[in-house]
C-alpha cells in the first residue's frame, strides 16, 4: 500500500494555519498531520519553504487547451482536466452554456458517464449557464436560444445528467424564475443570479427563495445606480450571495475588486475563470457556441466586442488577488476552494484535516504552483531550471 508524506511544509486552510507540518496520505485521504512524523512512507516531498493549499476548486470554466464543455466528447473533458492541473485545480465543474436544448443534452449525457483518469483534475459536476437569462444581459450567451426558466425541463436534465448538475445561473425575474429558483434549490442545487436585470428587491426574493450565489460579479447583471442598486448592488451588499470574481483585470477594474473584497469579504467571494477552450493555447480565433472570439492579450471577445469568456488561470487570479487587496494566505485558500466546497457541500475538499481529500496546491513564496496532487499522487510538477 502506498503512502506518501509531505513533509516540513507550510499548510494553509481558511481558518488558520500551521509552519513546518508534515501531512501523511494513504489511498488518497490525509491520515495524519503533525510536526516531525515518524511513519514510514514509500514516497516522501520535501515542501521546505513552500505553502501547501487545498487544491483549487473552479465553479465556472467551459473550457481550456482546445476543447469545449460543449464539444460533448469524452475527450474533451479529459484534455480539459488533464490541462487543469498544471495551474492548481483538483477539482472544477465543467460549464454549459446557452446553446440548442440538443447540444445541451449532448453535454450532459457525455458528463454523465465521464470518469475521471487518475492524472486529472476531477470533475464534480456541471454548471449549467443558460439558457435560462434576460435577453438585456446575454453578453456572449447566443440570444436565439434563451427560453424561459422551466422546472420540467430542468429535472429532465438533471436525470440525463446523471444528477451532476451541481449549479445553475438564471435571471430569476423573467417569466417563471421565482418559481424556478424555490423548485431548484430545494433539490441541493446552487442558484445562481446571472445574465440578470433584476432589480434589488428582485434579487432578494430570489434570495429569499434559495439563490446563493451571484454569476460573474459585475459582468452582465444590473449595474449599480444610487437610485436602483440593481443586480450589482443586492450582490454586495447580502451576506446570503457569495459573489463569482473573474480576476483577470479585464472583465473588472482593479478597483472594481477591491470593492468587491472590501463589502464582501474572503468569506463572500469564489475565485472562477470563466475560462474558454483558448486557455493554454496561442492567440486567435475560437468557436464559443458556434461564433467567432478573437482571443488577444486583452482578452477573449466576439466580433461586437463582447467578452467571451477568459483565458485566466486560477493560480494567476490568485497572484492577482494578492498583490492587488495584500489579503491573507488564509483568506486565499477561503476564495480558492473553501467557499467553493462549502457551496457544494463537498465536505472533504478544501480544506487540510484529518480525513480529508489529499487533494493539494504546493506553491512556492511567490504563489507559483510547484506540484499538484489529487488524491495523494503529483499530478503536475513545475520543471525544474
Amino acid at each position: 500500500m502506498s503512502t506518501v508524506k509531505i513533509k516540513n511544509v507550510h499548510i494553509v486552510n481558511a481558518d488558520q494555519s500551521f509552519e513546518n507540518q508534515d501531512v501523511v496520505i494513504q489511498e488518497g485521504k490525509i491520515i495524519a498531520i503533525g510536526s516531525s512524523l515518524t511513519q514510514q512512507t514509500t514516497e516522501e516531498i520535501d515542501g521546505e519553504n513552500q505553502y501547501l493549499f487545498p487544491g483549487f476548486i473552479d465553479l465556472h470554466i467551459h473550457g481550456s487547451a482546445g476543447v469545449d464543455t460543449m464539444d460533448a466528447t469524452e475527450d474533451a473533458l479529459h484534455t480539459m482536466a488533464k490541462s487543469l492541473v498544471k495551474e492548481g485545480v483538483t477539482s472544477f465543474l465543467a460549464t454549459t452554456m446557452t446553446q440548442k436544448i440538443e447540444a445541451i443534452e449532448s453535454a450532459l449525457q457525455t458528463i454523465a458517464h465521464f470518469e475521471n483518469t487518475e492524472d486529472e483534475a476531477e470533475v464534480l459536476g456541471v454548471h449549467v449557464e443558460g439558457p435560462f437569462i434576460s435577453i438585456h444581459r446575454v453578453g456572449a450567451q447566443p440570444e436565439e436560444y434563451i427560453i424561459p426558466p422551466s422546472i420540467e425541463l430542468f429535472r429532465k436534465w438533471q436525470q440525463l445528467s446523471g444528477n451532476k448538475i451541481k449549479e445553475i445561473t438564471v435571471a430569476p425575474e423573467v417569466e417563471n424564475g421565482f418559481e424556478f429558483v424555490k423548485a431548484v434549490s430545494k433539490e441541493g442545487v446552487i442558484v445562481s443570479i446571472g445574465h440578470s436585470d433584476a432589480t434589488y428587491d428582485e434579487v432578494e426574493q430570489a434570495v429569499n427563495y434559495g439563490a446563493t450565489q451571484g454569476t460573474h460579479l459585475y459582468n452582465q447583471m444590473r449595474p449599480f445606480h444610487h437610485r436602483e442598486p440593481g443586480v450589482v448592488g443586492a450582490s454586495l451588499l447580502l451576506d446570503a450571495i457569495k459573489v463569482e470574481l473573474i480576476v483577470d483585470f479585464i472583465h473588472s477594474h482593479e478597483q472594481a475588486v477591491k470593492l468587491a473584497y472590501r463589502m464582501k469579504g474572503a468569506s463572500g467571494i469564489i475565485l472562477i475563470t470563466d475560462a474558454m477552450r483558448a486557455k493554454g493555447v496561442p492567440y486567435g480565433d475560437y468557436d464559443l457556441g458556434g461564433q467567432t472570439v478573437h482571443v488577444t492579450e486583452t482578452g477573449a471577445h466576439l466580433s461586437n466586442g463582447a467578452l467571451a469568456g477568459s483565458v485566466l488561470t486560477m493560480d494567476a487570479a490568485l497572484r492577482h488577488m494578492k498583490q492587488l487587496t495584500n489579503c491573507t494566505m488564509e483568506e486565499l485558500v477561503a476564495m480558492s476552494s473553501a467557499n467553493a466546497a462549502q457551496q457544494l457541500n463537498e465536505l472533504n475538499k478544501g480544506k487540510i484535516c484529518v480525513g480529508a481529500d489529499a487533494d493539494f496546491v504546493l506553491l512556492d513564496q511567490h504563489l507559483i504552483v510547484q506540484k499538484t496532487i489529487k488524491k495523494g499522487k503529483v499530478v503536475f510538477e513545475a520543471h525544474k531550471m
